[in-house]
């Protein structure tokens, strides 16, 4: 089993279509004064021409090649918890996939 490292920091964002312009500046920014902190992106109802952008600022960032961009959207779901209902708060996340033979090292940081 490998070794997760685990971060003390992690910097945590998210946006939709009405947001998304900022995007690009932020990313430059972020990884311009934050070499060390790994950056999550939530999205929250992104357009097709900002996951394109999204995916050239990751293939910049890492120095990969990102062959696709899959965003999973789980639904809030009722849960019974010693016999009460509980709600369980959904989540999007996104899956990149990179080209064969690449990966992205989170351990090491940006």
């Amino acid at each position: 089993m490998k070794h997760i490292r685990s971060y003390d920091k992690v910097f945590l964002t998210g946006c939709d279509k009405t947001t998304q312009w900022m995007l690009e500046w932020f990313l430059k920014n972020f990884h311009e004064h934050n070499k060390k902190i790994p950056l999550l992106i939530g999205d929250f109802g992104l357009t097709f021409e900002m996951k394109t952008n999204l995916k050239k600022n990751i293939e910049k960032i890492f120095k990969v090649n990102v062959t696709k961009i899959n965003i999973i959207n789980k639904q809030n779901r009722t849960k019974v918890t010693r016999g009460k209902k509980v709600n369980v708060q959904g989540y999007k996340k996104a899956i990149v996939t990179l080209k064969k033979g690449q990966s992205i090292d989170l351990t090491s940081g940006i």
